[in-house]
């Protein structure tokens, strides 16, 4: 005799795991923020004594003539009398000159970083106005329409750049000198949210870079690589930034991708399994 024979199963297993790069098509897929980055503001200041000078001449004259004619004789006189007063005035005072405006400079590789990093970009408008506070209104910029279609604005203000040239003779040699240029820059850097203008990362960051040459003899001129120097203080400054940035913000790319976590549910459908004996 036959016997069918009715096995049902139905079971859900809810799987709860941080997946890694490896799961990311079963991820959720994160929004990655794009970011305008800002060229670089600089205020300038030179102080000190400055003297100026004003001159005035002014000249006045008159002039006179005779002429005298007679049966004997005949004369002719003329005179003129010229006047110059001139003054001199000269004062020294105490003044303070500020220069503000974007350095077009330093921000291709920090854009670079970023872009490494797994960011988004998007190009924002330059700021063309000079010698005016409203250099350091970011918010105004943002509310003007300077970077569309941004989620952050990483705005970077210069802090300090400094060049140092050097000349030291090497201890050993005959007459061997060393001659080192060097320049290092320092800004401080914000992350600003465009909707709510909030700091997401606030941090200074330097870059730095030096070229050396050595000189033999008693004579001749040695010339440091300014390009070389000016590339890698890019350079560094970039990935000083990034390395700021991945840190800092919570909502970047890096950071995503490594705390995806998803919950996977699998269910095995119903059954119906027949058996015959």
């Amino acid at each position: 005799m036959i016997r069918p024979h009715f096995c049902f199963s139905r079971f859900t297993v809810t799987l709860l795991a941080a997946l890694g790069l490896a799961c990311a098509p079963l991820a959720y897929a994160a929004k990655t923020p794009k970011i305008a980055v800002t060229d670089l503001s600089f205020e300038d200041t030179v102080s000190g004594y400055f003297e100026s000078v004003e001159v005035k001449a002014k000249r006045s004259g008159s002039s006179s003539s005779s002429y005298r004619d007679s049966d004997y004789s005949s004369s002719e006189r003329e005179s003129a009398r010229m006047r110059e007063d001139v003054s001199v005035k000269a004062t020294r005072e105490f003044e303070t000159h500020i220069s503000r405006g974007e350095l077009r400079k330093f921000t291709a590789d920090i854009k670079g970083q970023l872009i490494k990093g797994g960011y988004q970009l998007v190009q924002g408008k330059p700021w063309t106005a000079t010698n005016t506070e409203k250099l350091y209104d970011i918010i105004g910029r943002i509310k003007q329409g300077y970077y569309p279609g941004a989620d952050y604005v990483l705005w970077g203000n210069i802090n300090n750049v400094e060049f140092r040239q050097d000349v030291n003779p090497i201890q050993g040699t005959n007459g061997t000198v060393s001659s080192t240029l060097a320049l290092e820059l320092v800004g401080e850097f914000s992350l600003i949210n465009t909707r709510t203008y909030e700091v997401k990362a606030a941090f200074t960051a330097m870059g730095e870079g030096s070229d050396t040459k050595l000189l033999t003899g008693m004579g001749g001129r040695v010339t440091n690589n300014r390009s070389r120097v000016m590339m890698d203080v890019s350079r560094s400054l970039g990935e000083a930034v990034a390395s700021e940035v991945e840190g800092q913000f919570a909502e970047g790319a890096g950071a995503s991708s490594r705390q995806r976590s998803v919950e996977v549910e699998t269910t095995i459908k119903e059954e119906k399994v027949i058996r015959y004996q």
